[in-house]
């Protein structure tokens, strides 16, 4: 048995189902968990200048990293905490402290890739040794019935084979508390601030908006109350499309993200659920998505960096025009389009947006704007809570036309979906109220309204609300 394990928690911040952190505690005599702030993910950019982590997310992560804290202390551990680069920081404390292995939960995309690669060599070099784990994805790779380089390209096609021949492994237990005392002093280093990540006190005003809360405690205490203390996910199947309000969806996604709460726990517990409870389409939807997520990170192995790439996984052809009047507007909520600049506006303010949302307006800026895609992947990889590579630009991807999608040209009608989605307007006054004084039927089509009519009700477009970017009779078909 070694003497020293170093656990490196990354988007896994939990101690039930970790496989790192059980492998850790079980092959060593001491272990000491680190979490690095990445300097390059909190104050870096993305290719476009958008900041890589705006200020929801990161105070979603810092709140998640205290809680990571406290747990483990729980059982007898505790966290190592530094601010800089993680191939660096954990090199020289495996040196000082002649750790024999680092264990950690192995990444596939590109940016992550390159930083694990680059404390393996200096591992290496110190005659240390790295570890990869797994906890990402409901299935073990190993499980499948396909090799990676096969994973179906049709999300159907991989849904029907998994489901057929592959069983989700129950979660990992949670370690016991475990009675560990270092030989030597080590400063654990203290919990930075938002201040002390980059972020202005006018960025950290936004967070009033943001009703999520980082760390496994939240997110164990979400996944009870959306199955057992409300009974929600016997209705998900049918308010899963609905835009307003905190209690349509799951909300797991931010939670799954950064690795606060497992997808194999899900699986079991609303197994559980069905089998005490209720099983119904409903209970098997929220399974369907996590198979979704599985299916995106899959092709995100297999495709590695083509996701990112303007062309993406299919080599298709597509606009890279970039406009960033026009970029602006979109992102900020100003197209004039009201479904589009509700869904931008509640974004920007909350850091989270409905998925029925993220394809509208993802359809808006490819197909109506036709601006390069990877424009709106970057603007979502810095806003969005529930960030993850894979889903992200595997999303992007679809909804562009280069990615996994049986259907050809996908076109979202964005005034059919406003109408289908939000009928009585009620996610677009939430946030246009702009629009509060219209009749329903030009709250849809603000421009529907000529110059009379904008005087009556007094919304003129161009003063009170933006003139559209595009006119609504395209989807009045």
């Amino acid at each position: 048995m070694k003497e020293l394990s170093i656990v490196w928690f990354r988007n896994d911040l939990r101690i039930h189902d970790n496989e790192a952190l059980l492998q850790a505690i079980n092959n060593a005599q001491l272990t000491i968990p680190v979490y690095i702030f990445d300097e390059r993910v909190f104050r870096g950019r993305t290719s476009f200048g958008f900041p890589k982590t705006d200020v929801h997310r990161a105070k979603f992560i810092l709140d998640s990293v205290i809680d990571l804290k406290k747990n483990l202390q729980s059982i007898g551990l505790d966290l190592y905490i530094r601010v800089g680069k993680p191939e660096e920081e954990i090199a020289h404390l495996a040196s000082n402290y002649k750790a024999g292995m680092v264990y950690c939960n192995r990444e596939r995309t590109q940016e992550e890739v390159k930083v694990q690669d680059q404390l393996e060599q200096k591992l290496w070099e110190l005659g240390q040794e790295m570890v990869y784990t797994r906890g990402k994805m409901l299935f073990y790779t190993s499980d499948l019935p396909f090799p990676i380089r096969h994973t179906p390209d049709v999300f159907t096609s991989f849904r029907k084979e998994v489901e057929k021949f592959v069983e989700v492994r129950k979660p990992l237990p949670t370690s016991q508390k475990i009675n560990q005392k270092l030989p030597f002093e080590l400063e654990w280093g203290t919990m930075p601030t938002l201040n002390d990540l980059g972020y202005t006190a006018e960025q950290q005003s936004l967070l009033k908006s943001n009703r999520f809360k980082g760390g496994e405690t939240a997110a164990l205490a979400q996944l009870k109350y959306y199955l057992w203390d409300t009974d929600l996910i016997q209705n998900y199947k049918e308010t899963r499309n609905d835009l307003l309000g905190w209690e349509f969806s799951t909300k797991f996604s931010p939670w799954l993200a950064a690795g606060c709460l497992s997808p194999k726990l899900i699986y079991h517990e609303i197994r559980k659920y069905e089998k005490e409870v209720k099983s119904n389409e409903s209970t098997y939807w929220v399974i369907f998505e996590l198979l979704w997520r599985d299916f995106f990170r899959l092709l995100g192995k297999k495709y590695e960096n083509k996701i990112f790439q303007l062309s993406g996984t299919l080599g298709g052809k597509v606009s890279d025009r970039v406009d960033y009047n026009l970029f602006a507007k979109w992102a900020n909520g100003e197209t004039g389009i009201p479904f589009v600049d509700a869904n931008m506006r509640e974004l920007n303010e909350t850091g989270f947006m409905s998925n029925r949302g993220r394809q509208n307006v993802a359809s808006f800026l490819v197909k109506d704007l036709k601006l390069n895609w990877i424009l709106g992947a970057e603007y979502f990889e810095s806003k969005l809570i529930d960030y993850d590579p894979c889903s992200n630009y595997g999303n992007w991807n679809y909804v562009a036309g280069v990615g996994s999608d049986p259907r050809e040209d996908r076109y979202f009608n964005i005034l059919v979906q406003a109408k289908r989605y939000d009928p009585k307007a009620e996610y677009i006054l939430h946030w246009v109220p702009e629009l509060k004084s219209l009749p329903l039927e030009y709250i849809f089509q603000p421009d529907l309204m000529d110059q009379k009519t904008q005087s009556k009700y007094g919304c003129k477009l161009g003063v009170h609300y933006p003139t559209p970017l595009v006119a609504s009779k395209r989807w009045a078909k």
